[in-house]
């Protein structure tokens, strides 16, 4: 793959920009012929494959075989399949006492890397002592191998006679084929055993497949806990301090204590939980006696399947219903002495699934889906989002292989509810996937988000690592391409620097080469959804406080963390956290100072613009201030022009800025992320665990600046509260004498106002604002010291 834009000494920033690349796309696929041979008379292009290089690969499906003959010592028959192509070798499962085996298996061997013009199907029969008996064996010439290219239907298989080793003469038994020379089109590939990874063994051959993964559809489960009648403490002499604590799996919260001591507790208190489909998780009650600061009793519980609740699609409140509690310290061997009681304790609740939510799972600046959980109330797409997912270049070893450093690289994308897992490439720096996906878009302000993972879990290359833990996919680097920012009809051909923050630094660990090209299905949807808001209805009916979402997006993360676990492959949980990135919330030196300085260059402009305004005053050049008086001038006598004027500056400077547009989607600024200046000891805190796992000196010490940056905030914070009390102060009498100034200044510029035209006063003002220096004066204006003389609050503060 070619790139532009290269240098032949380029400096660090440079090295970690986005940088164009011209990858072989959309060519033409062959289809019929012989060998790769015979192309299309027309312009027959690919419809769902033409954002990668095409990849040609040898597929050998072994369907069956029958009639084998028994082995001449034991009688039997233990066959399993060896395809052979030059230095390569694929060998299937092999059965036991089975003389008509079925394996149904496909083999794929790349065609770049075939040195052989033979590919030979042996059938061997597998022996516990000894070599393994030879049956028979099929050749094939390649150059009489059939090409086929989707959506042509599969390849018919047939059955073939056995051969002897010297291939002059037919043996007993047959087996069932298919050879042709295909690409990664292919619907055999994602399941193929493939060459490139003959050394994998045992389960690690599960863990390199490319896969597609669904997110658990999740839902926000509200209990409305109403109150409770006939609550019988264990200590009669006493009413009970009741609460009720409410759990879902691993979610547990509780409600206040009943401010009442009595039987009949009222809460009337909200509690929200994250439920996935299929629940398998039941909601558990428990009502509980607060005897002790450290200690609850168990009055009684009860426990209800999530799937009986009614599942809301607005804000109009579902009926309640009365529950009878377990009396708790009853068995199952006492269920006769349930009978004997006269009444038992009952809880009143409100309970629904509540579907006109979004349930977050991933970070609110990164959301790849923001529609409610009910498929009800989603609008139709507006646009398809394609991914090309190329190669990656210059990775960095990430583990030992004997002497030397290897990677097997494997890409992960996220968009809405479909993950995608690209196929893992053995022992590369430099992989290829050449694989290609597509996501429909509801909202173009959204992101994609691509990773790229060493694969620790090959088999036999699968160790625990230096802690005795198991092995944890190690993380090469993240993409993030928000779609709003990538113009409609154009591909995308560019390759992303992959930047991980270890703790000895930032560091570049490779690029990744993506292709992607967003389809807009209808302008007129896609120009409507601007103009709607960002999340669903309900968020701003009855929203959610930001703690309460965030305790909702952490739970919400772990059961999708839990459920793409168990998937074949599993999508294991340190890859699911690093792609919704779980330690956002994580306090770090680095993000603030980040943070600090995003605000302050936003603050650049105006303070240019002051600046300039500055220079006009002081009359720096007499030639702008002379146009900027001929401009007050005008506009103060034609006020009608000022919004016309101000709209049209607005709209020469977007005109103008034209040129300047971004040419390709932003990515990972090391420097805006403060990765390059930060401190090591700064950065050592940022990857502590939690809670800190160092010393206590360490931590004194760290708390001691923490204080120090918090001071500062404090500092900053307490000047702006004051500037507004100011504001505040100057009708609230704090101080007699100020207001009553300023109230009578209010009455002289109301009558002022009321009889001077407002464009006499607005020239004015203006033209004493735009005073040549001579006549200003270098102490601070009246209104100035006046403002500054109001009291505010933090007379009160201790």
């Amino acid at each position: 793959m070619r790139q532009t834009n290269s240098q032949s000494h380029p400096d660090h920033q440079d090295d970690n920009s986005v940088k164009d690349t011209h990858p072989n796309l959309g060519h033409r696929w062959p289809i019929g012929g012989h060998g790769g041979g015979g192309w299309t008379n027309g312009d027959k292009f690919t419809g769902a494959f033409d954002l990668v290089e095409q990849m040609y690969y040898l597929y050998v499906r072994v369907v069956k075989a029958r009639d084998l003959p028994p082995n001449s010592i034991t009688g039997s028959c233990d066959p399993y399949i060896e395809v052979k192509l030059g230095n390569y070798k694929g060998t299937s499962k092999h059965f036991e006492k089975k003389h008509n085996p079925e394996w149904n298996q496909v083999f794929a061997f790349s065609k770049d890397k075939i040195q052989s013009s033979l590919v030979e199907v042996l059938v061997k029969d597998k022996e516990m002592i000894g070599r393994d008996d030879w049956l028979g064996k099929v050749v094939f010439d390649m150059n009489e191998v059939p090409t086929r290219v989707p959506p042509d239907s599969p390849l018919a298989p047939q059955w073939y006679r056995l051969e002897n080793r010297r291939g002059d003469a037919k043996v007993r038994g047959e087996i069932m084929l298919a050879v042709w020379m295909g690409t990664q089109a292919d619907e055999a590939f994602p399941e193929a055993w493939h060459a490139d990874a003959s050394s994998v063994r045992g389960e690690g051959v599960f863990n390199i497949r490319s896969k597609v993964y669904i997110s658990p559809k999740l839902w926000y489960l509200r209990v409305n806990v109403i109150e409770a009648q006939d609550i019988q403490p264990n200590d009669k002499s006493r009413a009970p301090d009741a609460l009720v604590k409410a759990q879902v799996g691993n979610q547990v919260l509780r409600t206040k204590i009943c401010p009442t001591r009595t039987i009949n507790p009222l809460w009337n208190e909200d509690l929200v939980f994250v439920a996935a489909e299929p629940f398998e998780e039941a909601l558990v009650l428990t009502v509980e006696d607060r005897v002790h600061p450290t200690k609850d009793e168990v009055l009684g519980r009860i426990s209800l399947p999530i799937s009986m609740f009614e599942k809301r699609l607005d804000h109009r409140p579902v009926h309640s219903r009365w529950f009878n509690l377990e009396k708790f310290g009853f068995g199952i061997l006492e269920g006769d002495r349930r009978k004997e009681l006269k009444f038992s304790s009952r809880i009143h609740l409100r309970v629904c699934l509540d579907g006109a939510y979004h349930v977050h799972d991933e970070s609110t600046m990164y959301a790849s889906d923001l529609r409610p959980t009910a498929r009800q109330l989603w609008k139709p797409p507006v646009g398809i989002l394609e991914v090309g997912i190329l190669s990656a270049q210059g990775l960095l070893p990430m583990k030992m292989k004997g002497t030397r450093g290897t990677t097997d690289a494997y890409c992960v994308a996220k968009y809405g509810q479909k993950w995608v897992r690209t196929r893992t490439i053995i022992d590369s720096l430099s992989p290829k996937w050449n694989e290609q996906y597509t996501w429909e878009v509801y909202d173009p302000s959204t992101v994609i988000t691509l990773a790229v993972f060493d694969n620790c879990h090959l088999g036999s290359n699968e160790k625990p690592d230096t802690g005795g833990s198991p092995a944890r996919d190690s993380r090469i680097g993240k993409v993030r391409i928000r779609l709003s920012t990538m113009e409609t009809e154009r591909m995308y051909t560019h390759s992303y620097p992959l930047l991980v923050l270890h703790p000895s630094g930032v560091k570049k660990m490779g690029e990744l080469q993506l292709a992607v090209r967003f389809t807009c299905l209808s302008l007129v949807n896609m120009i409507h959804r601007y103009g709607q808001p960002l999340l669903p209805k309900m968020h701003y009916v009855h929203p959610f406080t930001v703690n309460q979402l965030e305790n909702l997006r952490y739970q919400a993360m772990n059961i999708v963390a839990v459920r793409l676990g168990r998937a074949e492959p599993p999508l294991r949980k340190e890859v699911v956290e690093y792609m919704l990135d779980v330690d956002s919330h994580m306090w770090s030196m680095r993000r603030s100072k980040a943070n600090f300085f995003r605000i302050m260059s936003l603050l650049t402009g105006l303070i240019a613009i002051t600046k300039w305004f500055g220079d006009v005053c002081d009359w720096k050049n007499p030639v702008t201030s002379v146009l900027v008086h001929i401009l007050l001038l005008i506009l103060i006598s034609y006020p009608e022009l000022i919004l016309p004027t101000l709209f049209l500056y607005m709209f020469l400077i977007g005109i103008w800025n034209f040129r300047f547009r971004p040419k390709h989607p932003l990515q990972m600024d090391t420097k805006l992320s403060w990765a390059e200046a930060i401190h090591p000891d700064e950065l050592d805190e940022e990857f502590d665990t939690f809670p800190t796992s160092k010393s206590h000196d360490l931590v004194h010490m760290r708390y001691d600046r923490l204080r120090s940056v918090a001071g500062r905030i404090q500092t900053v914070v307490g000047d702006i509260a004051t500037q507004g009390e100011r504001i505040h102060s100057l009708l609230a009498w704090r101080d007699p004498r100020a207001t009553s100034l300023f109230i009578l200044f209010c009455l002289t510029a109301a009558v002022v106002l009321y009889v001077t035209p407002f464009k006499v006063v607005a020239l004015i003002k203006g033209l004493y604002m735009l005073r040549h220096p001579r006549f200003r004066s270098k102490l601070p204006s009246v209104p100035s010291n006046f403002f500054k003389r109001l009291p505010a609050r933090v007379d009160s503060l201790l």
